[in-house]
């Protein structure tokens, strides 16, 4: 099965105080199941790290750098996927909606991915199962 790992599930997965640490620890694990493949977006690869740096630091970094990356089938936005992003962002008219978010379910429609390891309840809003 191939599942879509988003941000949300990085951090959690990393910062040992968050909230989700144990849920995330748990479906990380899962998740590497033989059979599953993981599937971000370079977009999402850019959130987290900034994410990362900037409240966790550069070792968190090069954790998630050595550790996670390299797990991680990663598709490349391009200008079309951008542009669609775009249009769905300001279409939303939501402020905490994001142009990951938004470029996230574009790539997983456009692969058939239906599953998400993620807490953020945007993907579930739009019509995408959560894992956990």
């Amino acid at each position: 099965m191939n599942i879509f790992v988003d941000t949300s599930a990085v951090y959690a997965l990393l910062d040992g105080g968050d909230s989700n640490n144990k849920k995330a620890r748990e479906a990380w694990s899962e998740a590497l199941k033989p059979g599953n493949a993981l599937v971000t977006t370079n977009y999402v690869l850019l959130e987290s790290f900034a994410l990362i740096q900037n409240r966790l630091g550069l070792n968190a970094l090069r954790s998630f750098q050595g550790d996670i990356v390299p797990l991680l089938g990663v598709e490349w936005i391009g200008e079309d996927v951008h542009a669609r992003a775009v249009s769905a962002l300001l279409a939303a008219s939501r402020k905490s909606l994001s142009l990951a978010d938004c470029a996230s379910f574009e790539v997983m429609r456009t692969l058939g991915l239906t599953k998400a390891l993620t807490f953020d309840p945007h993907f579930a809003e739009q019509g995408f199962e959560r894992f956990p």
